[in-house]
C-alpha cells in the first residue's frame, strides 16, 4: 500500500476521498484493457485473465453471479448487459442463500465470485461448494493474492486502488465497468451487436469525465442532506439498470448514517410499497434516460398523485419533464450509455449518504457494528 493512498489528503474522511477519487479508480480498472481500434481493427476489451476460458465462458448453459451486499448489486447493475451481448442465462446468487439452499450448480456453468476484498466467507464457501460441482470458477475482486484471486480458476482484478472506509464507493463503480467489460469480452465474437459493443466503449472511455461532472454535485447533495438530517426512514425507486442503484444507494444510506433505507424495484410499488406514501416520508425516484424512463415518469405521477415527497434523479435537462409542475426536487446527472448509467448514479447517492452521516455525527469511515472484510456470519 503506498503512503499516499492512506493520507486522506485534503479530505476529513476516506470515505469522501474515495467518493472523490472515482474518476482516477475508473481510469486505473480500465488501463490496458480497452483497445480503440484503428483503421481496420474495431473496438475491443482486452481481460488477460480471462483469455483462455473466454470459449468455455460462451458455451455455458448459465452464468451465475455470487456475491454479498455492494457486490451482488454491483452484478445486479451489469446484469442486463451480460444477457444482452451474451444471450446466455444469468442468475444471481446471494452467497450466504445459496450454500444455505445448496442449489442447483452445473458443470456446464460459469460461477462469477464478486468480492471487494476477496475474502468474504459467505463467497468463498458458495466457491468451494461450485467447486466440488465442476463448474467453472471466475473471481472479480480488488486484492491480489486474496482467497477468491487464488482459489478461481481465472480471475479480473478490478485495480481500484486500496478502499479504507467500510461503506464500499470505488470498488462499487470499478465493479460494474469490470462485469461491463466482460460482457463486451464475452460477446465479442457477435457480428450483430458490433455497433452496441462499440458505443459502450466510447461510453466508457468519456466515463471518467462524466464521473467529475457528477462530482460537482457535491455541495447540491450537502443541501439535501440538511433537510433530510431528521428523517426517520427514506425510500428509494429504480427499475431496469437501476434497481441496483436504488439498493446500493439505500445501503449506503443505512450503513453509515444509520438512517432506515429501503431500495424498490418500482414496478413492485403498486404490490405494498405505495401504503407507505404520505406528505412526509422523502422518496428518491431515480428516472434517467433509458429503456423505462417512461414507466419512471409514470411512477412519479403516481406518487404526486398521493402527495409523495419525491427527489428525482433525472438526465441533464430533464428536470421540468419530471418535476410534475416544479413540485419535486431535481437531481440532473450527465447522460452515458445506458448500462453505464448505475456508475454515474450512484455517486450523488453516495455523497448524500457521506453527508447524512457527517451531520448526524456518526463516524462515517467505521459505522457500528461493521468491519471491511466479513469474515464470518
Amino acid at each position: 500500500m503506498e503512503v499516499e493512498q492512506i493520507n486522506k489528503g485534503k479530505y476529513e474522511h476516506y470515505m469522501q476521498k474515495e467518493i472523490h477519487e472515482q474518476p482516477e479508480s475508473l481510469t486505473t480498472t480500465m488501463r490496458g484493457r480497452l483497445i480503440r481500434g484503428g483503421s481496420c481493427k474495431a473496438k475491443s476489451v482486452l481481460l488477460g485473465g480471462l483469455k483462455d476460458h473466454l470459449r468455455t465462458i460462451r458455451r455455458s448453459r448459465r452464468i451465475v453471479f455470487i456475491g454479498c451486499g455492494t457486490s451482488y448489486n454491483a452484478a445486479l447493475a451489469a446484469r442486463p448487459i451480460l444477457e444482452e451481448l451474451s444471450g446466455i442465462i444469468v442468475i444471481m446468487e446471494i452467497a450466504s442463500d445459496l450454500v444455505d439452499r445448496q442449489g442447483p450448480i452445473y458443470r456446464e456453468d460459469t460461477t462469477v465470485f464478486v468480492s471487494q476484498s476477496g475474502e468474504t466467507a459467505d463467497t468463498l464457501q458458495a466457491l468451494e461448494y461450485a467447486l466440488e460441482n465442476g463448474a467453472l470458477c471466475v473471481g472479480i475482486t480488488n486484492t491480489v493474492g486474496s482467497a477468491i484471486a487464488r482459489h478461481t480458476h481465472c480471475r479480473i482484478h478490478i485495480n481500484a486502488g486500496c478502499e479504507i472506509g467500510v461503506a464500499s464507493t470505488k470498488a462499487y463503480t470499478s465493479q460494474i465497468v469490470v462485469m461491463a467489460m466482460l460482457a463486451l469480452a464475452i460477446g465479442d465474437d457477435t457480428i450483430s451487436s458490433q455497433g452496441r459493443r462499440e458505443a459502450i466503449i466510447d461510453g466508457l472511455f468519456d466515463l471518467p469525465n462524466k464521473v467529475k461532472e457528477v462530482l460537482k454535485l457535491d455541495e447540491e447533495m450537502k443541501d439535501l442532506a440538511k433537510l433530510l438530517i431528521a428523517e426517520q426512514s427514506l425510500l428509494v425507486f429504480g427499475r431496469g439498470y437501476n434497481y441496483a442503484t436504488a439498493l446500493e444507494g439505500a445501503l449506503k444510506v443505512k450503513e453509515v448514517s444509520l438512517m432506515h433505507s429501503e431500495g424498490i424495484l418500482a414496478g413492485e410499488m403498486k404490490h405494498g410499497p405505495l401504503a407507505l406514501v404520505d406528505e412526509t416520508l422523502p422518496i428518491v425516484v431515480i428516472a434517467t434516460r433509458d429503456a423505462c424512463f417512461s414507466k419512471q415518469q409514470s411512477v412519479i405521477q403516481q406518487l404526486h398523485a398521493r402527495k409523495g415527497r419525491l427527489i428525482v434523479m433525472c438526465s441533464k435537462g430533464d428536470a421540468a419533464s419530471v418535476s410534475v409542475g416544479g413540485s419535486c426536487r431535481t437531481v440532473e446527472v450527465p447522460v452515458v450509455e445506458d448500462c453505464l448509467q448505475p456508475v454515474i448514479n450512484i455517486v450523488p447517492l453516495q455523497l448524500l449518504a457521506y453527508h447524512l452521516t457527517v451531520l448526524r455525527g456518526y463516524n462515517v469511515d467505521q459505522p457500528r457494528n461493521l468491519a471491511k472484510s466479513v469474515t464470518t456470519q
